[in-house]
């Protein structure tokens, strides 16, 4: 796996999250999907501007998961 972060950088990460208490690891996990939610929005929003919101949700949501919610 290609990676950015140095092995002495990731050692540092990996004790640094296992220290963290389960409520800590999940809040950044949400913290993480909703960011990447916000930045694939971002970019359907650019790529399709003539969609509102409530189309742009579904959009992702058909891209995310492979189907579109009924309305």
């Amino acid at each position: 796996m290609v990676s950015d972060t140095t092995p002495d950088a990731a050692a540092i990460q990996q004790d640094i999250f296992r220290r963290m208490t389960t409520e800590q690891r999940l809040r950044i996990a949400l913290e993480m999907s909703d960011s990447m939610r916000n930045v694939a929005l971002a970019g359907l929003r650019s790529r399709r501007p003539e969609l509102n919101e409530a189309e742009l949700r579904r959009e992702l949501m058909r891209i995310m998961y492979g189907f579109v919610p009924p309305q």
